[in-house]
């Protein structure tokens, strides 16, 4: 499939034209409403077409993995499945006790609808507190405390086989220095009570850049210890341009490839997943330190936004990010999300350090041509 970048004065009719191609199945995969405006600079994936300066070439097999929460809506994650390789369903917690904390909404239908569609449901365990705040206490009680330890684990273990999980996805944050060698163990005896249960561990990591990196988010996260005990990681490649931050990509990629670039010397590359973001943000202007605060969008509303507000879409060359900038109410605004452009940069990283596959945070909205590029990419395995 091949990205067209709008121009001035294009419009549906005028490039399905151009490409020979069918108007209405543009608008379908673009997921462009009716009456079908376009935006100068969006970029549109073109059906059936194929750009004949790229060779030809046996598609990789990766793993996909899509973090959702039990309230996604039915047509989303219907549609969403059949590109996905794991479900991971978000989020079970725990108490000190080591005593399972399941969502507040019942998540057996979206179970269910999984392995209907051959994809295969994660139960992520996360460490929020009674607020939804991860929580260190709770990580240094889990970790240390081995008779809760199991709790949890027996605990654990019984839901999934009630609930028809394949698979943990560890995802704890904030970890405190001193507790870094025995979250490691922590995993590493989760995986070694799941393996003769046929259940995978994964484990989400936080995007370093060094060994030593400086900062709570990264201290307690051991990438070659992780590496070890976990069968696979997910790099959370995203979240550089956040809700309290000043505006830039969310996930740019010369940011993205200098934490591969590290996770690859600890960690076999054969059990790294890149994260992907699914989503993006507004800013207003100016951005004010403790102050601003983006609102998250979805990649197919930011278009609406240009369109509706007549701005032109930019491309970012060293982030290789889409953004624009708008005027409302007499506001600046400032608007960073992913686009196909965006998103083949991070396919192309994954494949050139041999990856094993990709993860998504997260697929609560339809980007419908992200799934179709994919597609198109790689062969993605199923279940």
């Amino acid at each position: 499939m091949q990205i067209y970048v709008v121009r001035e004065g294009d419009s549906i009719d005028r490039i399905a034209a151009t490409f020979a191609v069918n108007a209405e199945e543009i608008a379908y995969d673009n997921q462009i409403p009716a009456p079908y405006r376009l935006a100068v600079g969006q970029a549109l994936l073109i059906p059936g077409v194929r750009d004949n300066s790229e060779r030809v070439e046996q598609k990789r097999a990766v793993r996909v993995n899509g973090y959702a929460y039990p309230y996604i809506q039915e047509q989303v994650l219907s549609e969403t499945l059949p590109y996905l390789t794991n479900l991971s369903v978000f989020s079970y917690g725990f108490t000190t006790c080591g005593n399972l904390v399941p969502p507040q909404v019942d998540d057996n239908w979206m179970i269910h609808e999984a392995w209907t569609q051959g994809t295969e449901p994660v139960l992520v365990l996360t460490p929020f507190d009674q607020t939804g705040m991860f929580n260190n206490y709770l990580i240094s009680e889990i970790t240390h405390n081995l008779t809760a330890q199991q709790n949890l684990i027996d605990q654990m273990f019984l839901t999934m086989e009630e609930k028809g999980f394949a698979g943990i996805d560890l995802d704890f944050e904030y970890i405190l220095p001193q507790d870094r060698v025995a979250y490691a163990d922590f995993v590493a005896n989760v995986r070694a009570q799941a393996a003769p249960k046929g259940y995978s561990v994964s484990v989400a990591l936080a995007p370093k850049t060094s060994a030593d990196q400086a900062g709570l988010l990264y201290e307690g996260k051991d990438y070659k210890l992780l590496g070890a005990a976990a069968d696979s990681v997910l790099l959370m490649t995203y979240e550089w341009g956040y809700t309290y931050g000043p505006p830039m990509a969310v996930a740019p990629i010369h940011k993205v490839r200098e934490v591969v670039e590290y996770a690859v010397t600890e960690i076999p590359t054969g059990k790294i997943d890149l994260g992907i973001p699914n989503y993006g943000y507004d800013w207003t202007l100016p951005f004010i330190q403790g102050t601003s605060k983006a609102r998250t969008i979805g990649n197919v509303e930011a278009i609406q936004i240009a369109i509706e507000n007549h701005a032109a879409i930019q491309f970012d060359q060293t982030a290789m990010s889409p953004f624009f900038r708008y005027e409302k109410d007499g506001v600046q605004h400032e608007v960073w999300f992913e686009d196909v452009r965006s998103m083949k940069e991070k396919f192309q990283l994954i494949t050139e350090y041999g990856l094993r596959g990709m993860g998504y945070w997260q697929i609560m909205r339809l980007f419908r041509a992200n799934w179709l590029l994919l597609a198109d990419t790689y062969d993605i395995i199923r279940n």
